[in-house]
Formats: C-alpha cells, structure tokens, sequence
C-alpha cells in the first residue's frame, strides 16, 4: 500500500512511497501523480505521514483502485 508523506523542506509537493517502485515526489496540486518523479535527497527528520485522502485531488491512486500482490 502506498504510504504519503509531507516534506516540511518541500512544501509545494508531496512525497510517497510506493512498493515495489520506491519514493516519488509529486505536485501537492490537480493531477500532480500524474507528473511525479523518483525523489531524491529526502531527510526523514522533516517527513511526516499524512492520510492518504490528503492527496486524492492531485490524483493519488485510491486504495480501492490500487492492484492487491
């Protein structure tokens, strides 16, 4: 299951962790899964989980529509 994150260095995206992909970025905006990229440079110290709900609207796939292995 993907896990979402805020980035306090990073506030204009968010961060996710995706199995079997690793992290990705992504604009905390309308559609922004749909222009995410690997994340790099990630300080765990200012990452904090957030609900997954938080970023539905900037197209983060829901656990309903997300393959079970």
């Amino acid at each position: 299951m993907i896990k979402l994150y805020r980035d306090a260095q990073r506030p204009q995206n968010w961060v996710a962790y995706v199995p079997n992909s690793g992290w990705v970025a992504f604009p905390a905006a309308e559609h922004g899964w749909e222009h995410r990229a690997p994340a790099r440079g990630l300080d765990p110290l200012f990452l904090r989980e957030v609900p997954l709900q938080a970023a539905f609207a900037a197209g983060l796939p829901q656990p309903e529509l997300q393959k079970v292995a």
